[in-house]
């Protein structure tokens, strides 16, 4: 059962019902929206591009920050290529840090001051040796001012987390946590003082409300409620910043990634819906209001055949001060900038 307690939750659930047809989803929520021509973000020396989840603009929206596995799915070479890359709009590299240091960028975040916040987990299979299972505060130019959790000790501590995924700090300075990245992994929500002293957490593994399965992304909204993407339950929970639980929604599909703008539109990237994952649901980035719900567009899946394929479309997504959209993919491995249509709202 899904719980509402507001206005803006009934006609969330309204929405719900709205769009369950997946026959009808897209036309119901038109794409305003048309990528650019080629993968946006140009590389140096021939860089390829690797699995990209992480992209987040800075404060001015003028520049975008990316975190990408190192034209891989890991970055496992400690004298290879930086993660963590800074360009302008138009896709010019700026700047880049962190090689040697991140081994499976997923998350990433810039907070009011300009701190650039970056979440590295661990790729599955055997776990590297000193690597992973920490969060970083990084000034713009890559020095780093924090570290949460124990680098390469996964565990479920005050101290520790295993593949934490994503993270946001809220006006005051707190900050919160998802961890971890796996259906049946810590299942939480952890949040910090501005220090990073262990405040409290919520959660545990399960499909009831305030329960999670592989809690994969975060945003805040203007009212300081706490959004989660409850990946494998293919739900949206929202929390109080002390844990309670207000509200679930399921009509922004299978979130991978989210970001909420200052107008409180909500932004959430669904890479894996498909017939054998939230079957009905499409794949893409859907958009609408973080205030009531509602779901008033949607960028479609560019691969045309999303069951074929374990992963596609954007996992991580993040605007601009102009509107333009940006999807991170980790299977088609590249950035996709999706700008509006200057004759207004098209399928």
């Amino acid at each position: 059962m899904i719980v509402r307690r507001t206005l803006g939750a009934t006609l969330a659930v309204m929405t719900f019902a709205f769009v369950t047809d997946p026959a009808t989803a897209q036309m119901i929520a038109p794409n305003p929206y048309a990528p650019e021509q080629g993968n946006w973000g140009e590389l140096p020396d021939g860089r390829q591009w690797g699995a990209v989840s992480a992209v987040y603009p800075a404060n001015d929206g003028m520049t975008i920050w990316v975190a990408e596995r190192c034209g891989a799915n890991v970055c496992d070479d400690p004298d290879g290529p930086d993660p963590v890359l800074q360009f302008d709009l138009d896709g010019n590299l700026l700047q880049s840090f962190g090689s040697g240091l991140i081994y499976w960028p997923h998350g990433i975040y810039v907070d009011r001051e300009g701190y650039v916040w970056v979440a590295d987990a661990v790729g599955y299979g055997a776990e590297p040796e000193g690597q992973g299972h920490v969060i970083y505060k990084f000034t713009p130019d890559g020095e780093i001012v924090m570290t949460l959790g124990e680098r390469g000790a996964p565990g479920n501590s005050r101290t520790q987390f295993t593949r934490p995924s994503d993270m946001i700090v809220a006006p005051d300075g707190s900050i919160f946590v998802v961890d971890g990245h796996h259906a049946n992994g810590n299942n939480r929500v952890v949040k910090f003082d501005e220090d990073g002293n262990f405040l409290m957490e919520w959660g545990t593994t399960g499909t009831a409300n305030g329960e999670f399965r592989d809690p994969h992304a975060l945003a805040m909204d203007s009212q300081g409620r706490v959004f989660v993407g409850d990946r494998a339950n293919s739900r949206l929970q929202i929390f109080t910043q002390d844990g309670e639980h207000l509200e679930t929604w399921h009509q922004f599909g299978r979130p991978s990634g989210l970001f909420i703008d200052e107008n409180d539109v909500l932004y959430a990237a669904d890479s894996e819906s498909n017939t054998g994952r939230n079957a009905g649901w499409r794949r893409g980035i859907y958009i609408g209001s973080a205030r009531t719900g509602f779901v008033t567009a949607f960028i479609p899946d560019p691969e045309p055949d999303p069951d074929t394929s374990g992963t596609s479309a954007a996992e991580g997504v993040a605007v601009d001060a102009f509107g333009n959209v940006y999807g991170a993919e980790v299977g088609p491995r590249r950035m996709v900038k999706y700008v509006k249509r200057e004759s207004g709202l098209h399928n």
